[in-house]
């Protein structure tokens, strides 16, 4: 495919993206690679999430749908039939389109299951191209997290650390590199935060190779769903099924006989070169930006040939204003919320939600929000504003029809609370990031970006520090003289005793209370931001009693604390205190993260809070 701006070559069956041609550079894509692992599209899929998951390269037969003098776009089709009972039950329909004047191309997918089909697992779905690596050394993610990358024989040099992706940096080709950890994860955004990611090459000049997501309906688990983006390859990902930083909820679980279908993008890949930017790859950033807006205001695109692929006249519109009525009798308007349409479900359910689509967009100052080109389906509407506890959820369903314009007025979001503030720690905000964060271990350089700027969260061997800072004693927290931003460790972790054993550890929130209603319930507001592997107990004023008056349970998969994700996904938990269990003056409430059998179970709290008698 060419347009006189930039060439592609695929391979036939698979649709490999073998070259890409562009500014005088021949291929941009990694030559020492075979064909296959260069640019493609696969997914991992299984029977049963007790296995690890199978690679599929989507084999598929070729087709040229369109070829004018200003649009091309090529399919790479494949079929399943029931003889194929040890391959992915999954119909898939990859495309290419290449515009006249436009320095990039595009690609979709249809995958599609039929009714009858076997029952099958899919954790992962996704486009990957790999770069030059004598090319491509800087990174650029976010105006913030732009940097020179190590190399990929930096990663084969260096001393692998608690986990095959994090990798100490011994004797880096760049030394100014030295003693730093590399880890794919370091480099990991919110859906919502990932609009375009890529590389710049040390050429002359310069060239850029953009990944542009210009919406998220497609993609799995809402707008704070966290992912891979780019990271040492140098590798450029657009993630659209994953677990990541959400563990077996973020499995796709057809079961048997479970039809589906859907549409997956379109993604652009951008291209731009600049002679400027030799000395200044921000140049090429700043371009990349400019772009990804225009791509961003053209969806939904009018060129995919596809039927499949739902255009603006098929879609509608949902409008309103959501306001918040909380601890007062006025109410304030949900500024800066997400609110979106998912799926129908329960409360919250959209982080988890894996096989429709959902549309989310930010409330103005006033709560207002519009959300445009909806394809035609029943919704619920969800949303989470920062500040306030828990999550909103509509009581009616939402049909949209196409070319539907949906007022739903003015909404009232009336969150969890059963009585008034005593105390809280935290902001509730779905992260733990306002809580102490500490150092990196003193062996472990600080991983910063250009102009030094550093990701404080986002370092390796973080969990570690709990044990240094309390290697005998753990945390304890007093209210009215604590200060959660200096006294609250970011996660609730095992301690280390030596010799890879830990054991479980329980914090203290030491409280008074003046005057105690014994005949009344008090409440005590729990929101976790991440969990792994972790039991949650809880008891009040008796460290001792042997059933806690409440646990979680064990919960969680996210991985969140070893992928420095500072949030998974999010629990909320509404515990009944009866007053009984409180006294007047000091009362103590004893955390237990009471599983403990490798450093990175615990938990991330979002947000505590303890409520007087019901009201």
């Amino acid at each position: 495919m060419s347009n006189g701006i930039v060439n592609v070559t695929l391979s036939i069956p698979y649709g490999f993206v073998t070259s890409i041609s562009y500014g005088g550079v021949n291929n941009l894509l990694a030559t020492q690679n075979v064909e296959k692992d260069r640019g493609y599209w696969d997914i991992f899929w299984n029977r049963t999430t007790s296995k690890r998951a199978r690679k599929k390269f989507l084999e598929n037969n070729f087709e040229v749908i369109m070829d004018t003098e200003n649009q091309a776009e090529i399919s790479f089709k494949s079929t399943w039939n029931a003889s194929q009972s040890d391959e992915l039950p999954l119909n898939s329909d990859l495309r290419f389109v290449m515009l006249r004047d436009t320095p990039g191309f595009y690609t979709y997918a249809i995958v599609e299951r039929l009714e009858g089909w076997p029952l099958v697992y899919i954790e992962n779905l996704r486009v990957v191209f790999k770069l030059q690596q004598d090319m491509f050394h800087y990174m650029a993610i976010s105006d913030e997290r732009q940097r020179i990358m190590p190399m990929p024989v930096d990663r084969e040099t260096g001393k692998v650390l608690d986990y095959k992706e994090a990798v100490l940096l011994t004797n880096p080709t760049n030394p100014n590199l030295k003693g730093e950890v590399d880890d794919k994860y370091f480099y990991a955004s919110d859906n919502k935060d990932d609009r375009v990611h890529g590389w710049v090459s040390s050429t002359n000049p310069p060239v850029g190779f953009w990944m542009i997501i210009p919406n998220d309906e497609f993609r799995t688990g809402g707008p704070y769903k966290q992912d891979l983006t780019s990271h040492v390859g140098p590798t450029v990902l657009s993630i659209f099924v994953s677990r990541h930083f959400a563990g077996d909820d973020l499995v796709i679980k057809f079961q048997q006989g479970e039809p589906w279908k859907k549409v997956i993008g379109p993604v652009f890949l951008y291209l731009n070169s600049n002679s400027s930017a030799m000395d200044n790859p921000i140049i090429l950033w700043d371009d990349a930006k400019r772009r990804m807006n225009q791509e961003v205001a053209s969806w939904p695109y009018d060129f995919p040939v596809s039927e499949e692929y739902i255009k603006s006249n098929q879609r509608g519109m949902v409008r309103g204003q959501l306001l918040v009525n909380d601890s007062s009798m006025t109410l304030v308007s949900a500024s800066n919320g997400y609110i979106g349409l998912a799926p129908p479900g329960d409360v919250g359910s959209w982080q988890r939600e894996n096989k429709g689509y959902q549309f989310w967009t930010k409330t103005d100052a006033m709560g207002n929000f519009t959300i445009q080109n909806v394809i035609s389906d029943k919704y619920n509407l969800y949303a989470t504003v920062p500040g306030i506890m828990g999550d909103y959820k509509y009581t009616f369903d939402v049909q949209v029809t196409p070319g539907s314009s949906i007022d739903l007025g003015s909404l009232v979001y009336n969150p969890p609370r059963n009585g008034a503030t005593l105390w809280e720690i935290g902001v509730p905000d779905r992260t733990a990031a306002e809580f102490f964060v500490p150092t990196p271990p003193p062996e472990f350089n600080t991983h910063v970006y250009q102009n030094n700027v550093e990701s404080i969260f986002r370092q390796y061997g973080l969990w570690e520090q709990y044990s240094v800072l309390y290697p005998e004693n753990d945390l304890v927290y007093n209210v009215g003289t604590s200060n959660y931003s200096k006294d609250w460790f970011f996660a609730h972790v095992t301690r280390n005793i030596g010799n890879k054993t830990y054991i479980s550890t329980t914090w203290k929130i030491i409280f008074d209370l003046e005057i105690v209603d014994n005949a009344s319930n008090y409440t005590l507001q729990i929101a976790l931001a991440a969990a792994q592997g972790a039991k949650l107990q809880v008891r009040f004023n008796d460290e001792k009693v042997v059933e806690p008056h409440f646990t979680t349970g064990k919960i969680g998969g996210d991985n969140a604390i070893a992928r420095h994700g500072i949030h998974g996904l999010y629990f909320l938990y509404s515990i009944e205190v009866k007053g009984n269990l409180l006294v007047n003056g000091t009362n103590t409430i004893f955390l237990t993260q009471a599983i403990a059998t490798n450093p990175f179970q615990g938990v991330m709290y979002d947000y505590l809070r303890l409520e007087g008698p019901h009201q």
